[in-house]
């Protein structure tokens, strides 16, 4: 059975830090492509940042430059590192495999299993 597991949101100051994980686990075959979604309360789900097989990563304009995604295959864990993190970074925070391109990495429909989503938020 796929599963997708986030873990390590929280609540942090503007300015600060957080890693998620993604553990993957039941998955067969080619290693898939992992991305990362939001979702602010009221708003619509959003791409964060994707990363390939071979480690090529897209990220969204409002987050590059601050977040970085690294996997880990011998783990079957991907990470994302967000860094000076604001206020709009808040926000439910899912990660999803499927075996698309990067070109559509930061598009939803383009994976087929997702996690149950671990929060963050940020705020003063």
């Amino acid at each position: 059975q796929v599963q997708l597991v986030e873990s390590g949101g929280g609540l942090v100051h503007p300015g600060g830090s957080l890693t998620l994980s993604c553990a993957a686990s039941g998955f067969t075959g080619e290693p898939y492509m992992v991305g990362w979604f939001r979702q602010a309360p009221g708003k619509e789900r959003e791409g964060v940042s994707c990363i390939d097989n071979g480690g090529n990563e897209v990220f969204a304009w409002s987050v590059k430059g601050r977040f970085t995604m690294s996997r880990d295959n011998a783990k079957n864990t991907v990470y994302l590192q967000m860094n000076s993190l604001k206020i709009e970074d808040t926000g439910v925070y899912y990660c999803a495999a499927g075996q698309g391109g990067l070109v559509s990495g930061l598009v939803a429909s383009t994976y087929t299993y997702w996690g149950q989503g671990t929060p963050v938020t940020v705020q003063s």
